[in-house]
């Protein structure tokens, strides 16, 4: 199997390069034939987070869309869907970055009682406490 790299998967959501589009998509095609699919590590769904919102100023719900597309598709394979599905709910009605919720997932699954944060946004969610001195 083969995994994919943030700028592969940025390149199919945005299709903002003709050429890097459609190398992508056809080999993703072929990974699909051969392979079942394709790997996709929860540090890339992290970081086509970030991009989407960043540098595409994409608004929270397109970037929630792009990221169940990639939940929902047949083409990839994730890391722990499961994992990455409860992240996405929460990044869907929370306040923090994809990222912050992910964390927080990876964390309860490793059985921690919380995340320390000083993102004033997130301590008011379950999961995540203030450090203090």
């Amino acid at each position: 199997m083969t995994a994919l790299d943030t700028n592969v998967l940025v390149r199919l959501i945005v299709e903002d390069d003709e050429a890097q589009t459609a190398a992508a998509r056809s080999s993703i095609e072929r990974l699909l034939a051969r392979d079942g699919g394709a790997f996709v590590p929860d540090v890339v769904l992290v970081e086509v987070a970030w991009v989407l919102r960043r540098c595409y100023r994409c608004s929270r719900e397109e970037v929630a869309d792009a990221l169940v597309g990639l939940l929902e598709s047949r083409e990839v394979r994730l890391q722990d869907p499961t994992r990455a599905h409860r992240a996405l709910i929460a990044y869907q009605h929370g306040r923090g970055d994809f990222a912050d919720y992910l964390i927080r997932t990876v964390a309860e699954d490793a059985g921690c009682d919380a995340v320390l944060t000083f993102d004033e946004a997130l301590l008011a969610e379950r999961g995540f406490t203030r450090p203090v001195v």
